[in-house]
């Protein structure tokens, strides 16, 4: 398949990786992007969007769960401004929210994955995660599964609710407003949370991985048990998840889904990174940036995905899970500095500020595992490789000294 795009020379690796991802791993359409310094070295694309459609230098697509990064960076430009203080109660700013057991919920309960409403209990009518209304006010309502704080377990689907209703009651605008005007206008982004129509013809849609030889935990827990987490958050989804389709309708791509709905190709998404790469830049001073790294949720079981898991204030942390069975063994194999976030089928962005980079990989076809998948992770080592990271026993890089 035809790679298109440009590579400097010292990260010829990358594309080698890539060019083996379409022609040896199945890849069948994507993209990357590493930017350092501030510059891009790797900007590829190649394969096809759809049968007999090639993967364009403007091609976009759905990068599911890399979208919590754009969403979390909201909230970030708004405490770099002194808007949003992220150690305040969520009620100062949405005071509705504090019923049943919430009152004491702090908005980096909410970035952290902490807020103990990773699902609704009582049954959503179908296309409920198009309605911001329906969905604020059901999880305002809600009872928390676990007592605020206490403990962590994914946000799978309702991240994006709860601190994009947070970003629209402190700016005044729609969380998808907000990034656009705030965010990727002003860095010349091609990414969208509310794909506006004309833009359509250039989505290429998701290819569902095959089923897998055996289940993840999580996805076994969720089939085998109808009132686990898992099961309400892939079974009350107002048929988001488990209808055919549905996440490529027009309706999904025009919703403001800051939990899942993103939409842009690995240069939209490293470009995001970019800024944060290189001090803040034009989105957030440094001392904010300070607080975007270091984890704040992490352990041996996360309560939703039921495995490790660590997490920023709203960003994926690296984790090693390759001690784990075949199933569940896929993590985000990065530097300690490093934080974004990895999408459903193994899409990624991320930035390494010590290191200077931002990436990004997205594509068409989904893998099996909860973390980066393994075509990703290949262009990730091969960047490390190229900026003079080294591997640990286990898989994490390190700079060395």
């Amino acid at each position: 398949m035809t790679v298109q795009g440009t590579c400097d020379p010292v990260f010829e690796q990358v594309a080698k990786e890539f060019e083996r991802n379409l022609t040896d791993r199945g890849e069948v359409g994507a993209s990357v992007c590493v930017i350092v310094d501030g510059e891009t070295v790797v900007d590829l694309w190649g394969g096809e969007a759809a049968p007999g459609v090639p993967w364009l230098n403007d091609t976009i697509g759905h990068v599911w769960s890399c979208t919590k990064g754009a969403t979390a960076l909201c909230a970030h430009v708004l405490a770099s401004r002194g808007e949003l203080d992220l150690d305040a109660p969520v009620t100062a700013y949405w005071p509705e929210y504090g019923t049943r057991g919430k009152a004491g919920t702090l908005v980096r309960h909410l970035l952290a994955h902490q807020a103990g409403l990773p699902a609704l209990r009582d049954p959503l009518p179908r296309g409920a995660f198009y309605d911001w209304k329906l969905m604020t006010e059901r999880l305002a309502g809600e009872e928390p599964f676990w007592e605020p704080g206490t403990r962590h377990g994914y946000h799978a689907l309702t991240f994006g609710f709860l601190v994009g209703e947070v970003v629209r009651r402190v700016s005044g605008r729609s969380l998808g407003t907000f990034f656009r005007e705030e965010i990727a206008e002003p860095l010349g982004l091609d990414f969208w949370l509310g794909l506006p129509e004309e833009q359509e013809g250039r989505v290429a849609p998701t290819i569902p991985a095959e089923p897998p030889a055996e289940l993840p935990s999580f996805y076994a827990k969720a089939f085998s048990d109808p009132a686990s987490i898992p099961a309400l958050l892939l079974g009350n989804d107002g048929g988001y998840m488990m209808t055919p389709g549905e996440s490529d309708s027009r309706a999904a791509h025009a919703a403001e889904f800051g939990a899942v709905g993103g939409i842009t190709n690995a240069r939209g998404l490293a470009g995001m990174y970019r800024p944060l790469s290189i001090g803040g830049g034009e989105l957030v001073g440094q001392g904010q940036l300070a607080l975007m790294s270091p984890a704040r949720s992490a352990g041996s079981v996360d309560a939703v995905l039921l495995v490790p898991s660590r997490f920023s204030l709203g960003f994926m942390k690296a984790v090693d899970n390759g001690h784990l069975p075949p199933a569940d063994s896929e993590g985000a194999l990065l530097t300690e500095t490093a934080f974004g976030h990895a999408g459903m089928g193994g899409s990624v962005g991320f930035c390494d500020p010590p290191a200077r980079l931002a990436f990004a990989y997205t594509m068409n076809r989904q893998g099996t595992g909860l973390g980066i998948n393994p075509r990703g992770q290949a262009l990730v080592d091969a960047a490390y490789r190229s900026t003079g990271h080294r591997q640990a026993p286990g898989g994490l890089w390190y700079r060395p000294l």
